[in-house]
């Protein structure tokens, strides 16, 4: 297979309601979808996952077109190649994993949609369907009121875990007011790296609510206090941010900083790392969950495949396509009972729907 082509289709898609975080509050999905043709003319969509600025991650669109046009296709253009080849032709660029993935995943796409097999077959997947994980915001008004309703509409379409957002100020008592009116529900909480060791005996506080997890609580690189809070937390820890490839993942659970994996592919570098951290996870008997990216169907298709595989044994962030957009870029992807059926058509199972890819695209470029 060979790459003829690469067109990178800037998108900006309204959300239903603001998301918020702890390092900020979006209000549009501004993604870039990749549309690569082969010289045979298979065409192969992937998704980068960056953002417009380098707050949750380094990487950010404007930076991941640069890198992917004159440091990342440069070495993949004109060569024959297997999708699987990928990860080591681009190991000598430092970084990146953003722009790599989302080369990656359109030439999976283009090689499986050539020989007819799903996404979810080449990676392994053992379910025809998975359970539905909600992520649910900061409000944008900080009002208790407002998050209470938006869980109880979440809970009424039948998700099966919810996640709640926090940060310094926001996690106690929104933790404790969700905990008590829905006693039952598989609950989790998502710092995104928002405090530090300081903030240990703080988050003890949170052990009264039986979490299934506090994700990234502390600053990435902060390993050794991820270590410390998990010796003394009830409640596992789980990192996100923290884990950018194999062997850091591996080190990690071996050093008692980690003690459940959210996997995002594009964080590690793509759909082929995102595999290996979950086979090492599952041999070691440590839990694995498919984190999300305000994906479009695109990238939403990718790990709704990525969570049918048998160690993903927590219900991840996989949200129906309106659980953030009225309308998606592809075929919605729809709930039923908290459970959403995997993709068996050829490569990722869907495409953009032109006349949707059009009304959402801001700018095109052709970066190959």
């Amino acid at each position: 297979m060979k790459i003829a082509k690469v067109v990178v289709h800037h998108v900006a898609m309204p959300l239903v309601r603001p998301f918020r975080t702890s390092f900020g509050v979006d209000y549009t999905k501004e993604t870039m979808l990749l549309e690569l043709t082969t010289a045979d003319g298979v065409v192969g969509w992937g998704e980068c996952v960056a953002a417009p600025e380098p707050t949750y991650s380094h990487e950010f669109n404007a930076a991941a077109v640069l890198v992917m046009r004159d440091h990342l296709l440069t070495r993949l253009a004109g060569v024959e190649l297997s999708a699987e080849e990928v990860p080591g032709i681009l190991e000598p660029v430092r970084g990146n994993p953003m722009a790599k993935g989302a080369l990656e995943l359109a030439l999976i796409d283009a090689q499986l949609r050539a020989s007819g097999q799903s996404f979810a077959s080449y990676l392994g997947s053992t379910r025809t369907e998975i359970p539905c994980g909600v992520s649910v915001g900061i409000p944008a008004d900080d009002s208790l009121e407002t998050l209470m309703n938006e869980v109880s509409v979440y809970m009424d379409a039948g998700y099966k875990r919810i996640k709640l957002k926090i940060e310094p100020g926001w996690d106690i008592v929104p933790t404790r007011m969700v905990r008590e009116r829905w006693p039952l529900v598989p609950l989790q909480v998502d710092a995104n790296q928002a405090y530090s060791r300081a903030d240990i005996e703080h988050l003890l506080e949170l052990d009264e609510f039986d979490l299934l997890l506090i994700e990234q609580p502390l600053y990435e690189d902060d390993l050794l206090g991820h270590k410390l809070l998990a010796d003394r937390m009830v409640t596992p820890v789980c990192l996100d941010e923290s884990i950018i490839s194999l062997e850091n993942a591996d080190s990690l659970i071996e050093f008692g900083a980690c003690e459940i994996i959210n996997i995002k592919a594009g964080r590690v570098g793509g759909y082929l790392t995102a595999k290996a951290i979950h086979d090492m996870a599952f041999a070691r008997g440590i839990p694995v969950w498919c984190g999300g990216m305000v994906e479009t169907g695109l990238g939403r298709a990718a790990n709704v495949a990525l969570a049918s595989l048998p160690g993903f044994v927590l219900p991840g962030d996989t949200s129906a396509s309106d659980r953030f957009f009225t309308t998606d870029i592809t075929e919605p992807f729809v709930m039923n009972d908290g459970m959403m059926t995997v993709p068996t058509s050829p490569g990722l199972g869907v495409t953009p729907i032109p006349e949707f890819l059009e009304k959402f695209t801001t700018a095109t470029e052709i970066v190959l």
